[in-house]
């Protein structure tokens, strides 16, 4: 099936996996509204659709900084029991309306303390809220099974302690870690006592790593602290010449390491210049794991659906390319190997298989 031959409705159906989305950057704009009004938060509006207009030209600036101040709002709301299951519970109920079939959420601990919870209480809070979430979606028929990625913030003090939260609990739900925030000035290589915790208790981690900062970034979170996938990733084209790789871009490519790659957050953070030329189409047909993500979509004002569809329409991507990254994404999930396989022959290519 060619690309001109399928359209979001055929995308919405096809299953799809996520491995990159933040839990704060996700919320609905009428949530956020609800609960900033329960805690006496201000927004710039409190009308949902004018909210998600604001976010999406903030976040439009083309500067991660920027990017990531929008998130002062969602992290308001986000710091009491209710408000963390209420918010993760419809994050799963979003993403089986969307036909997402596994899902990886990540968030800081460290970030929604500021009113009184501890760190195990907001897990725990966030936790439940999934599980409620899933078994929902399960019950209308539209199962997805969701993970939890737990952040340390590279540009503060408690990385270590996030990553020993990630070991507590990784046999309930917690399935990884990864750190977050600005890359420049902070180099993962600066929290090496937590990636040398998490190897020795066999968690597997990611690393934001090649967005705003080049190829020594990327280096760093592979070769130094042992990153098993790269959160974003789109500079590793700068290895890449004339088709030929460099010895880093060899290796990520070879080794099978999964890029993260989330082509509209990347546009408004001034990673890419549009979604025809975004890197992952390329590396993709360089043989590279690259998987598509929605990285936040709430500040992004996107959906796996939208992504996917964008590709189609701006990148000549077709039905095999959609399968491809699916299938990349699951392989890297990290679950254990019998369920990834699991989910691929049963869940992904049949699905795959019945909506065409």
């Amino acid at each position: 099936m060619t690309a001109t031959r399928v359209d979001a409705d055929v995308i919405r159906r096809l299953p799809k996996a996520v491995l990159h989305d933040h839990l704060d950057g996700g919320l609905r704009p009428s949530t956020l509204v609800e609960l900033a009004a329960e805690v006496g938060h201000t927004l710039p509006t409190t009308d949902p659709d004018e909210l998600a207009a604001w976010y999406v030209e903030a976040a439009d600036s083309g500067d991660l900084v920027r990017y990531i101040a929008t998130f002062e709002h969602t992290l308001a709301v986000l710091q009491t029991k209710e408000g963390l299951r209420r918010v993760a519970e419809e994050y799963v109920l979003d993403l089986a309306a969307d036909g997402v079939v596994y899902g990886e959420v990540r968030y800081a601990p460290e970030l929604n303390v500021t009113g009184g919870l501890t760190p195990n209480e907001v897990v725990e809070s966030v936790q439940e809220g999934l599980a409620a979430g899933m078994a929902k979606a399960a019950a209308a028929g539209t199962p997805v099974r969701v993970g939890t990625l737990l952040c340390g913030m590279r540009m503060f003090g408690r990385v270590r302690e996030a990553a020993e939260l990630a070991v507590a609990y990784r046999d309930a739900g917690v399935v990884g870690f990864d750190i977050a925030g600005a890359e420049a000035g902070f180099p993962a290589v600066d929290h090496l006592d937590a990636f040398e915790l998490l190897r020795g208790e066999s968690v597997p981690f990611t690393i934001h790593a090649g967005e705003a900062f080049g190829l020594p970034s990327i280096h760093q979170a592979i070769q130094a602290c042992g990153a098993q996938r790269i959160g974003h990733g789109v500079r590793i084209t700068e290895d890449i010449v004339d088709g030929k790789l460099g010895r880093l871009a060899g290796w990520v490519r070879d080794r099978r390491i999964a890029l993260e790659m989330c082509p509209t957050s990347n546009l408004q953070t001034g990673c890419a210049t549009s979604i025809a030329e975004h890197p992952i189409t390329a590396l993709k047909e360089l043989g590279f794991r690259v998987t598509l993500n929605t990285d936040n979509r709430l500040v992004s004002g996107t959906t796996m659906t939208r992504e996917a569809s964008l590709l189609v329409e701006e990148a000549g991507w077709t039905v095999e390319d959609l399968r491809t990254v699916t299938v990349n994404a699951v392989k890297s999930a990290f679950i254990p190997f019998d369920e990834r396989r699991a989910l691929i022959e049963d869940v992904v290519l049949p699905g795959y298989a019945a909506a065409l």
